[in-house]
């Protein structure tokens, strides 16, 4: 057995522990400031939105093998913000792929776009069948938006309603409540300050972390109410059993998310490395943040939070304080009533006869009183103990003696082959 089954063994049955419940203050803290980070890129950075959402004009320029490169993607860029066009004077031009370059503006009118692309014709040297252009209004992105928000709304609301009627338990409800709000505030952070496209994708990836978040966060809330069922037989308060449930799910939850994560890791840096932009890199950067912070949430922030929540019902504390009452009893070292060595203590002879006699005992018969010469004393002689036999040793009570059974003629086993025979 490897060393890691050796740990997720001794953590599931609680020969190795570690305090998740105890030192909730210190993983609160460390959310609070990467949730902190996240906001101050939110609010000061900002999201930046892709054409879907603000509308706009898109040109996708297909160049030679090779040439797609940095020098040309700064000279498209020049070329379409000394247009005079006022719309396209701040254009969005970067790398799609290897041979693909991809330019965005505000929207234009008809001519307007026509221009812009004779333009960027000029300044990459090609023709007007390697270059193609997509407008979308505002209004369908905005369209685009409203509905992301409504299944995010709509999704928040079955999660809630889910839980309790699962679990029975409102408090479980607002701890996943607020790991989902913990995952999708960083991830979005994220995007603020790495300055990544947000596009249809990205709100796909993040419903998507939050299905995954709450998958993992009800299978550590499924464990918490299995060992808190009986809490007056375990002896134990709900925050022991509480934490052995997170350390029982623990390697559970760790390879389940690195399982996960390897292949959106693959198609992360497929997507930024190699393609360059596209709704894949979109996809795979939402996801990877948000299974990452979704792990980290469903184990340090939610049975914590539950926890501390549960701790306050009057029937938790009566409990609680049962069990703490059985630890004070019970003695906390199972050799602490073994005496320790001391100098004084006597010391023994070896055993003899079955029974120890301590050194020098002064239990002493003087023969003198007997008729005995001299003043000699000899030490008691032990007690003869009466010897115990095994089976087949112990000595007749009385002497055997023949019976009419005797003269009888006894039966005696035939083999197999003559059974039944006269």
């Amino acid at each position: 057995m490897s060393k890691f089954s050796r740990l997720g063994q001794n953590l599931y049955d609680g020969s190795v522990s570690v305090d998740f419940v105890g030192r909730r203050m210190l993983w609160y803290s460390i959310s609070a400031v990467v949730v902190a980070i996240a906001l101050f890129g939110l609010v000061y950075k900002g999201l930046n939105l892709g054409i879907e959402f603000e509308g706009g004009v898109e040109y996708r320029v297909s160049m030679p093998s090779g040439e797609a490169g940095q020098d040309s993607v700064e000279t498209i860029r020049d070329a379409v913000a000394e247009s005079g066009i006022e719309p396209a004077s701040s254009p969005i031009v970067n790398t799609s792929g290897a041979d693909n370059i991809r330019v965005q503006t505000e929207p234009l009118t008809n001519d307007e776009s026509t221009t812009i692309s004779e333009i960027i014709q000029d300044a990459a040297g090609i023709d007007s069948d390697n270059i193609s252009q997509d407008a979308i209004g505002a209004t369908w992105g905005q369209q685009v938006a409203d509905r992301a928000l409504i299944g995010l709304g709509a999704f928040l609301v079955l999660v809630v309603l889910f839980i309790w009627a699962y679990f029975r338990e409102w408090k479980m409800s607002v701890g996943a409540l607020v790991a989902l709000a913990h995952d999708v505030i960083i991830t979005v952070g994220v995007y603020a300050l790495s300055g990544f496209e947000v596009t249809p994708a990205t709100v796909t990836g993040v419903l998507t972390i939050l299905g995954f978040s709450l998958y993992d966060t009800v299978v550590v809330f499924d464990k918490v109410r299995e060992n808190t069922r009986d809490l007056a037989r375990t002896r134990k308060t709900y925050r022991e059993a509480a934490n052995l449930a997170i350390n029982q799910t623990l390697v559970r939850s760790i390879n389940t998310s690195i399982v996960a994560l390897l292949p959106v890791a693959a198609l992360l840096y497929v997507g930024v490395v190699t393609l360059g932009s596209g709704a894949l890199k979109d996809l795979a950067l939402s996801l990877f943040v948000g299974m990452a912070a979704g792990l980290y949430s469903s184990i340090f922030i939610a049975p914590p939070l539950v926890v501390q929540l549960k701790e306050r019902e009057p029937g938790v504390k009566a409990g609680d304080a049962r069990a703490m009452r059985h630890h004070k009893r019970r003695p906390a070292d199972p050799f602490a009533s073994v005496p320790a060595f001391s100098e004084d203590m006597p010391e023994y002879d070896e055993p003899r006869e079955g029974v120890r006699v301590p050194a020098g005992s002064t239990d002493l018969i003087d023969h003198a009183d007997h008729g005995d010469q001299g003043d000699a004393a000899e030490p008691v002689p032990a007690p003869v103990r009466t010897p115990r036999y095994t089976a087949g040793e112990r000595p007749a009570s009385r002497a055997v003696t023949p019976s009419a059974s005797a003269k009888r003629a006894q039966p005696q086993r035939k083999p197999r082959s003559r059974r039944g025979r006269k």
